[in-house]
């Protein structure tokens, strides 16, 4: 089996699919691993790292039977797998057409990480989770740097500094991970979630769930669309606890669906100036209406950031992570009969979404235009 890691071409991704420590791991498999010059330097991973572990360092992947990435790959560089081989990675398999079409016509297996199971078995290889987790910490640090206040209370000789006010808005593995990082640095924090079982995990934390309304998850734990009326609702009830937040991070989103219109023009007209808001659903449309992706917009002094990868602000990190998903993933893959995807398997059919040149998950199968 040869394995193959190429270096990530979207604007500021750092990350690299596969570490050093987990090419070790492969080729302790028997497995062939080719890692393209300078695929894992963003991530403070270099050659030499990878040399050292065994992998053959290449000026270009080619001839594989699994191409490994972070993001979803440019469909030239499907070439670089042989017909029938694997793509794992971040596939955008709901949204992305043109990558799905080009993997059915070369008949490819794809294992999107973003349609695995959300079941306990899954979790070691829950890469859509351990990323979200860094990416709320990093949110809240950046948002942090980028305020001119200091998040916790100081008594000092010259007077008391109150904490800062900090709202997280959508309370899923990132946003859970943002109230934690900002209760750590001492800001008072509210936090609000649609679904009805987040209020006790954001009590947990120690900060204060914003009465709003709320309703019943899907059956994968997401959250759904809701009517105009409730929106409305919802919106009225956010708007005090916006216009008093000197912080405010969103991290609400529907997969496969552009992300809700939580925080409106009105809202942040009544931010006061100094105010920052950190919209980490930027990538799909945001959940603030004036987010503009990677850009930071300046209204009357409120400071709206749409960063897209902002776990790539903790890169090493980010790609260990990572790593350790996938090798969690291609290891149930290496213990089937002939080393391949079984689309039987309650984990790899789950992230198959594309087999054979056949979609295989209802909602790729509707982007493609055919019936689920």
């Amino acid at each position: 089996m040869r394995v193959g890691i190429p270096r990530e071409r979207a604007a500021n991704e750092r990350r690299v699919a596969i570490v050093p420590a987990t090419a070790a791991t492969l080729r302790d498999w028997g497995w062939d691993v080719d890692v393209e010059r300078a695929a894992g330097v963003a991530a403070g991973f270099p050659d030499d790292a990878y040399e050292a572990s065994g992998a053959t360092i290449v000026d270009r992947v080619a001839g594989l039977d699994v191409l490994a990435c972070v993001g979803p790959p440019a469909t030239e560089l499907l070439d670089a797998v042989s017909d029938g081989g694997i793509v794992v990675g971040f596939l955008e398999p709901y949204t992305n057409e043109n990558l799905m079409r080009s993997m059915g016509e070369r008949r490819l297996t794809a294992l999107a990480v973003e349609a695995m199971p959300r079941t306990t078995l899954a979790q070691s290889m829950d890469a859509l989770s351990s990323q979200a987790n860094l990416a709320g910490y990093a949110a809240v640090l950046a948002a942090a740097q980028a305020s001119p206040k200091l998040l916790p209370m100081m008594v000092t000789a010259a007077g008391t500094i109150a904490p800062a006010r900090v709202l997280i808005l959508g309370v899923g593995v990132a946003g859970l991970q943002a109230i934690a990082t900002a209760k750590r640095l001492g800001a008072v924090v509210h936090a609000y979630d649609i679904r009805t079982d987040t209020k006790e995990q954001v009590e947990s934390l120690g900060a204060r769930f914003v009465e709003a309304p709320t309703a019943a998850s899907d059956d994968a734990g997401y959250a759904t669309e809701v009517t105009e009326d409730t929106q409305a609702a919802q919106h009225a009830a956010l708007a005090p606890f916006v216009a008093d937040a000197d912080i405010v991070v969103t991290t609400a989103l529907i997969p496969g669906r552009p992300a809700p219109l939580l925080v409106t023009d009105d809202m942040i007209e009544s931010m006061h100036p100094g105010a920052v808001i950190f919209d980490m659903a930027a990538a799909t449309g945001g959940n603030v209406s004036m987010t503009r992706p990677d850009e930071v917009v300046v209204h009357n002094g409120v400071a709206i950031h749409g960063p897209t990868s902002l776990v790539s602000l903790v890169a090493a990190d980010a790609s260990r992570m990572y790593s350790r998903n996938l090798q969690n993933l291609l290891e149930r893959m290496r213990a089937t009969e002939d080393g391949r995807v079984d689309i039987e398997d309650e984990i790899l059919g789950g992230c198959a979404v594309m087999h054979a040149g056949e979609a295989r998950n209802d909602r790729t199968k509707a982007l493609l235009g055919a019936h689920p």
